[in-house]
């Protein structure tokens, strides 16, 4: 997903308006989560999301000990895998700070895992993530190196990259000392249980490739290739709450750059247009301020309902590039408000912020709507619709 340094101008006020007061939430079920983190100006909540949903999964597995793990030992060595795949397409891949789910699994299966207390990435004088300066260093030494200057790649250019990464993030452990007991990466991966990942699928909806067939979502941030099944949205809907239901949490991609997904923590499809043109024309806001002009605004869309999400909507979204890779995020919930409306309990990566401490409540038109993709244990998805995917 992509990085994303949202601003207050960027994030209009406007965007909860329909919920002018706090809408009241009443929790229908949560599940076990890990404590609140903070991605701060780094473009990794690919991986604070997978690496959050993966620690639920231990919970959920009966997994007694601490879990905290490590998001950038699995940045560090996603960076290092996209550099050769960049190099070796001679730079025609998308080499930026996003990424997806499966280059978490990747990352796991390959190399392992190891806590966050031994490699926490704050190796560079600051006390939070910020990785602009990161991001350009590694991309001007691989602008230098995919030019080939000798005209042959040297034994030295990937230890070269390792060093840059080494020096920002720290270097990634080989073996370690945790709890009196000695690991590497991929010991301490299947000490906690985190043995077959190949039980998590991706899965999303679009009509532009058939249903019930698996393909690449066609995103920069993709750059592994991803594959991920394809459902109708009433499925797909269907596997998000059959999923919590079932004690099972989600990894989910979204597009978060709607109005109706706010920093106070909602995130709605209000059907502003439907109101104001039951309510006013042009003619109304001459000579209207742009302030008196918003509160107007926000007063109409105060009771405005949610728009009914179609698949041929979804789709528009994504062909016109309204609904793009922003954000991952993880479901672990769900709740309905004073007006009956169901909602998605979300836990972000942004810190204790918001009028929820790091929650957002996503209604279920804003997830049919803006979904891009879910990261789910297979088992989560109902028998049936496992059946046609031929899932076992």
């Amino acid at each position: 997903m992509k990085k994303l340094f949202f601003t207050i101008a960027a994030l209009l006020t406007l965007c909860s308006a329909s919920y002018a007061q706090a809408p009241e939430f009443q929790t229908i079920k949560e599940l076990p989560v890990t404590s609140i983190k903070n991605q701060a100006s780094s473009g990794t909540c690919w991986c604070f999301s997978t690496l959050s949903f993966l620690e639920s999964e231990l919970i959920r597995k009966g997994y007694k000990g601490d879990v905290d793990l490590s998001e950038m030992f699995v940045v560090s060595k996603a960076y290092q895998d996209k550099a050769e795949k960049y190099i070796r397409l001679d730079g025609n891949l998308n080499f930026a700070q996003g990424s997806d789910f499966g280059d978490v699994i990747e990352v796991i299966k390959t190399y392992g895992i190891v806590p966050n207390s031994l490699m926490d990435g704050l190796n560079y004088g600051e006390n939070r993530h910020m990785h602009s300066e990161l991001a350009a260093g590694m991309t001007g030494y691989l602008s230098a190196i995919v030019k080939n200057p000798n005209r042959r790649l040297s034994t030295a250019w990937k230890n070269g990259l390792t060093g840059i990464l080494d020096a920002y993030l720290g270097e990634c452990p080989t073996t370690f000392q945790y709890n009196g007991k000695s690991y590497t990466p991929a010991s301490y991966r299947d000490e906690i249980g985190l043995t077959n990942l190949d039980e998590y699928v991706s899965l999303t909806s679009f009509t532009h490739h058939p249903f019930y067939s698996q393909f690449e979502i066609e995103v920069p941030d993709n750059w592994r290739w991803t594959k991920s099944y394809n459902l109708p949205i009433d499925e797909l809907m269907d596997v998000m709450y059959n999923a919590i239901d079932k004690g099972y949490t989600i990894a989910w991609g979204a597009d978060v750059s709607e109005d109706g997904f706010n920093r106070q923590g909602v995130g709605i499809v209000p059907d502003v247009a439907a109101v104001e043109q039951a309510g006013s024309d042009q003619a109304r806001w001459v000579g209207v301020s742009a302030e008196d002009k918003s509160k107007q605004l926000e007063e109409m869309r105060k009771n405005a309902p949610e728009k009914v999400i179609t698949q041929e909507m979804r789709q528009v979204a994504f062909d016109n590039k309204e609904t793009t890779d922003d954000h991952g995020m993880h479901i672990y919930g769900t709740a309905v408000d004073q007006k009956g409306t169901k909602y998605f309990i979300v836990k972000n990566s942004w810190g204790m912020t918001g009028t929820y401490k790091g929650i957002w409540y996503v209604s279920d038109a804003y997830a049919r709507y803006k979904t891009l993709n879910i990261l789910i244990h297979k088992d989560a998805i109902p028998a049936a619709i496992k059946a046609k995917l031929g899932i076992k």
